[in-house]
């Protein structure tokens, strides 16, 4: 997700994490399979999603069904030969083309484009700024995704099948200027907007449930299917967990704090052992109006500070100002207008900042948001190794600068059973009893999970905020973290845990504070002022990925070990800036999506989201095999004129894995200009991998002239560019990247 350092969006949630205020320092599947089997065979039950998606069998390839929808090519752009073939495929060359790039000997598909309709009774999308009904048309900017497996007949979960599924995708924001005509974006105003350009946007946000065939030119989407749905910004939807029914959550809508409308700013994702999709919500806080003045509560007051920030503003978009006056656009202002919260929107905000949960194989079940996971800018929400009899755990970020990485661990253990039954009510068991945890990273290279609760008398004595209760402290997770001196870090993005060795690993995409308003550690290592073109930014510009591995390789433990993975850095930079030795062939910047393979163990693959080297690349893919956890050695890394350190040079003592080569990491996709490359699954035999392409063009400013356009991808001429999934296939039939 995007943030001040990397590109301005003026009227954009995207840089809306610099919203935060935190100013303080401080069983396996297999095992679970094998025993399913053994009961009659029960495989292509709900435990169908599990393997699919955790396990990633090598079964059957993607197959010769047909479909009578077509898709769209993209031809790919060849890299240059290397001799070292260790991945499987030649390192794609930096580029600023507007073309997807992929290696020498793979193909990459479009196949579901912003504006996409899901069904036969909605008009093919004309891509001029006149389009409507998007609660059935693709959304916009396409993020975190995962496949769901359908039998061949699309009629229940299947484990085996990579020819037909579901897929699941968010949609965390808008490219505004491409939704609206020419005419509708030269009389935008924030503080008077028309209520069917608002009802557009809210639509386009959200996430997309559609069913995907392989036929004869490759997947495509089934309009006719049952499954497709689109769950927006207006979807009614549960609260479930200790905030249900909570005073903090009631509004107008629901006086008794059950149920909000909408997700919103749905950035990566998770997904459970039982066949369920989780969609985060993200930087949700840019779109609510607050009020002028300290009109709230004390402690509403400083919820809002820490979340949103205590200055005015009409919201990123004006959703809450329409010139039609009418509730769904009401909600939106967080001013207190009533006699108290059921009067009002005062907590209408308090209702985002959760993991979701979706059944994509039930379309009548409301989503359900679980609270128990804390209240936060979630980026994503990915599992440990599920083991029999054991807690269900899941690792998440906050994604904003001087944020915090979090743990959820159920009460409950993990029964095989609940496999086979799968959907929301099983959901409930393992998602609304747990505890939640928010890591401290020592400078020794340990670790510390410290429980979030009224038990842990650090939080209940915390001065700067009163909790009343465990709802209170789950709606305001960050003052709680805050509370117990947790680690701030350079923006907690993608988790993703190895399917080996157990081991976590965090991107951090950048921090333009780390030296400068908050101080260096062995976590965050780097200061340093990078160069693109005539300007400069300085701080963790390139950002990095930290590796935890839990005590006893136990996921429900509460003390780790950790070491930093990787560096982003250019190649040429200094090595106390390229600590990892990146070369031409894998040097990058931002990690952000992060994706482990369950078809080929140990592959995983790492997205970015770059304003720093963009003016050299546009954002990349890479593939890479990570080792595992202490792989590599201890390093002092030397920074220069550090703010935080009296300007002075400061060496900081931290630990690093093995390097960088081009025998463990290397570029596999370049993406087309002003684009970030986010969101990748892969069908259960690994032969099909599915990515997204958000926000081609986005730096385009003016509407009116076409040539001007920042980039036409995917549809090139002077079409509109448009965010749009594509299935990347290995020419050969293999598994891709091997």
């Amino acid at each position: 997700m995007k943030e001040t350092l990397t590109k301005n969006h003026p009227m954009s949630p995207n840089g809306q994490d610099s919203i935060s205020k935190n100013n303080s320092n401080n069983l396996s599947l297999e095992e679970i399979i094998e025993a399913r089997v053994s009961r009659r065979n029960v495989i292509k039950g709900s435990l169908a999603v599990v393997a699919g998606s955790f396990l990633g069998m090598n079964l059957t390839g993607c197959g010769n069904s047909s479909s009578s929808n077509t898709t769209t090519t993209t031809t790919p752009t060849v890299s240059p030969a290397a001799s070292d073939v260790l991945l499987g495929f030649n390192p794609v060359s930096k580029n600023l083309n507007d073309v997807v790039t992929v290696p020498d000997g793979y193909t990459a598909q479009v196949l579901y484009k912003l504006g996409d309709p899901i069904n036969n009774f909605t008009a093919d999308y004309k891509n001029d700024g006149t389009d409507s009904s998007f609660d059935f048309r693709a959304g916009d900017h396409h993020d975190g995704m995962s496949y769901f497996g359908l039998n061949s007949a699309g009629t229940t979960k299947d484990l085996t099948n990579s020819d037909r599924g579901i897929l699941c995708m968010n949609h965390e924001n808008i490219t505004q200027i491409f939704l609206h005509t020419v005419d509708e974006k030269s009389s935008y105003s924030a503080t008077a907007r028309i209520s069917s350009q608002i009802d557009k946007e809210v639509s386009a946000h959200g996430v997309s449930v559609i069913e995907i065939k392989k036929g004869t030119s490759g997947f495509a989407l089934n309009k006719s299917s049952l499954f497709n749905r689109r769950i927006t910004a207006q979807t009614p939807i549960d609260i479930y967990g200790a905030v249900k029914g909570h005073d903090l959550v009631k509004t107008k809508y629901s006086t008794i704090g059950t149920k909000t409308r909408g997700t919103l700013n749905n950035c990566a994702n998770g997904l459970t052992p039982w066949g369920t999709y989780l969609t985060c919500e993200e930087n949700w806080a840019g779109y609510f109006k607050r009020p002028a003045s300290n009109t709230l509560s004390a402690k509403a007051q400083l919820t809002q500070n820490r979340y949103m920030g205590s200055g005015s503003s009409n919201g990123s978009y004006g959703w809450a100002n329409s010139t039609t006056s009418d509730d769904i656009y009401d909600r939106w202002n967080v001013t207190p207008s009533g006699a108290n919260e059921t009067e009002d929107y005062r907590n209408a905000a308090n209702t985002f900042g959760w993991v979701v949960e979706i059944d994509p194989y039930n379309p009548t079940a409301t989503p359900r948001k679980r609270t128990n996971m804390g209240r936060f800018g979630h980026e994503g929400a990915m599992p440990g190794i599920v083991k029999s009899g054991k807690p269900i755990v899941y690792y998440m970020g906050d994604d904003s600068k001087n944020e915090y990485v979090y743990k959820y661990v159920s009460t409950a253990s993990w029964d095989a059973n609940d496999a086979t039954s799968g959907g929301l009510d099983v959901g409930s068991k393992y998602l609304d009893d747990g505890k939640l945890y928010v890591a401290k990273f020592n400078d020794d290279g340990s670790g510390q999970w410290l429980e979030l609760s009224m038990s842990n008398n650090t939080v209940t004595s915390y001065s700067t905020y009163t909790f009343a209760d465990l709802g209170d402290i789950l709606v305001n997770t960050r003052h709680a973290a805050d509370a117990v001196s947790a680690t701030p870090m350079d923006r907690p993005e993608w988790t993703g845990v190895h399917p080996s060795t157990g081991d976590i690993y965090i991107t951090l995409t950048n921090n333009d504070k780390r030296g400068k308003s908050q101080a260096l550690s062995a976590a965050n290592p780097r200061f340093y002022t990078d160069t693109k073109g005539t300007s400069t930014n300085s701080g963790n510009v390139n950002g990095h990925i930290i590796r935890m591995q839990e005590t006893g390789n136990d996921s429900s433990a509460t003390t780790f070990n950790w070491d930093i993975y990787l560096f982003g850095a250019q190649a040429d930079a200094s090595e106390n800036i390229n600590i990892s030795r990146l070369t031409d062939d894998n040097d990058f910047s931002s990690p952000d999506g992060l994706f482990f393979s369950q078809a080929s163990k140990g592959l995983m693959w790492l997205q970015t989201d770059d304003g720093a080297y963009t003016d050299v690349t546009n954002c990349m893919m890479l593939a890479a095999l990570p080792g595992a956890y202490n792989d590599g050695s201890a390093k002092s890394v030397v920074n220069t004129a550090v703010p935080t350190n009296a300007n002075a040079n400061q060496t900081i003592s931290t630990f690093v894995g093995k390097d960088a080569t081009t025998t463990n990491i290397k570029r596999f996709l370049v993406g087309p200009k002003g684009c970030e490359i986010t969101g990748i699954t892969e069908t259960p035999d690994g032969k099909c991998l599915f990515v997204n392409i958000q926000h081609p063009g986005e730096n385009t400013t003016d509407l009116a002239t076409t040539a001007n356009f920042e980039s036409h991808w995917p549809e090139a001429g002077s079409a509109r560019p448009r965010s749009a999934t594509i299935v990347i296939t290995k020419n050969s039939g293999g598994i891709v990247g091997a």
